[in-house]
Order: structure tokens, then C-alpha cells, then sequence
């Protein structure tokens, strides 16, 4: 009878251990993702880069095919180290993406101090979103149906948005987004923390895309509210 409860403490012990290795190498990849897309966006704004200056629709279409080639590709080689190298491969291309927002916001007289700004803003939201996710009893998994309708939305308001070109549309939609994302984070992070999610590269890609339009939209307010062109 002794020999249960011995094997269930184990068990236990051991999943603890695993869950806390992947968090551990989540937030060392992720923390490393951020190298190659500082990269892309220094590189993309050295070559002002855009993908979306000839035709929105087409760089829209371009981009996704792109993103969601990585996704699958980053999906296959998930078990491997090859697996990382995709990743940071798909970091550096989110870079360049961030080129423009980023080349358009050092054309304000105080741009760098908005990117740090907005860096240290999102920064500060991961942390609390992490920390929450971390030490807080309540599972929030009941949370991924309302985020997920939430997104869906931010995206046919942002695809609409590219023919509208609404001002007052695109700042709703960087306040919703920078909610739903920091949510996200809150979501995802527990997703490890509980075992939902028991591969790090997989990890990584979600915080990563959650962290990543968090700087994007809380860069976008700031330019917005904040950007001096004197």
C-alpha cells in the first residue's frame, strides 16, 4: 500500500521538473529570438524595406503566405534543433516586417525615445502577464475562445482598415490588440506552467507572436499620441 503514494509523489515531482525545463528553455529562445529581429528591422530599415508599398492586398497576401510557411515548417521540425534555427529564421523575417513602423517612427524627432518607450511597455506587460500566469491559482484556459474570437476580429478590422484608412479605426484596433495579446501572454504562459504545452519551440512562437504585437501596438499609440515631428 506503501508503494502508491511513493510512485504518485514521483510522478508529480517529475512532471514539475519537466513543465519548469521547458518554461526555462522557452524564456531562453524567446530572449534570443529577440537578436535576429533587431537585426531584420535594422537591416529592413537600412534597405527601407516594405512589403506593402506597391499594393496593401498583395503584401497582405504575401505575408501570410510567408508567415504561414514558417508556422508549418517550424511545426515539422518542432522535435529537433533544427527546429530553433527555423524559429530564429522566422524572427528575422518579423523583423523586417517591423522595418517600416520602425523607420517611420525615427522620423519623429524624439522616434528612438518612443521605441524605448514602447520596449520598456511591453516589457512590463509580459512581466505582469507572466507573473500572474505564474503564481495565480485560477486556470485561465477557459480564456482561448473569447481570445481567439477577439483576434479574428483585429483582423477583419485590420484588413478592412487597409481600404478605410480610418485613423480613429486603426487606434480602436491597437488598444484591442495590445488587450487581447496581453491576455495572450497570460494564456500561453500558463499553457506551460500547466502542461498544456510541452514543447519549447512551440512555446516560444506563441509568446514570441503575443509579445511581438504587443511592441507593434503599443509602438503604434505612442507614434500616434506621442510622435513630434518639430
Amino acid at each position: 500500500m506503501s508503494q502508491y503514494p511513493q510512485n504518485a509523489f514521483e510522478t508529480v515531482s517529475t512532471g514539475a521538473v519537466v513543465r519548469n525545463r521547458v518554461l526555462r528553455n522557452t524564456y531562453w529562445l524567446l530572449a534570443l529570438s529577440m537578436i535576429p529581429t533587431v537585426l531584420g528591422a535594422w537591416l529592413g530599415v537600412q534597405m527601407h524595406f516594405s512589403m506593402f508599398a506597391g499594393s496593401p492586398m498583395i503584401g497582405f497576401v504575401v505575408f501570410m503566405a510567408v508567415a504561414f510557411g514558417f508556422f508549418y515548417a517550424i511545426e515539422k521540425t518542432k522535435n529537433s534543433g533544427l527546429g530553433v534555427a527555423v524559429l530564429l529564421g522566422f524572427t528575422f523575417f518579423m523583423g523586417l516586417m517591423l522595418s517600416r513602423l520602425i523607420e517611420y517612427t525615427l522620423g519623429f524627432s524624439n522616434g528612438g525615445t518612443l521605441i524605448m518607450t514602447a520596449f520598456g511597455g511591453t516589457a512590463l506587460i509580459f512581466g505582469v502577464m507572466a507573473t500572474v500566469a505564474t503564481v495565480s491559482k485560477r486556470d485561465f484556459s477557459g480564456m482561448s475562445k473569447w481570445l481567439f474570437a477577439g483576434l479574428l476580429v483585429i483582423v477583419v478590422a485590420s484588413l478592412a482598415n487597409i481600404f478605410l484608412q480610418m485613423p480613429a479605426l486603426q487606434l480602436t484596433i491597437s488598444v484591442v490588440a495590445i488587450a487581447i495579446f496581453s491576455a495572450y501572454i497570460l494564456f500561453d504562459v500558463q499553457q506551460v506552467i500547466n502542461g498544456g504545452e510541452t514543447n519549447y519551440i512551440s512555446a516560444t512562437l506563441r509568446i514570441y507572436l503575443d509579445v511581438y504585437n504587443v511592441f507593434v501596438n503599443l509602438l503604434s499609440i505612442l507614434g500616434i499620441f506621442g510622435g513630434n515631428r518639430d
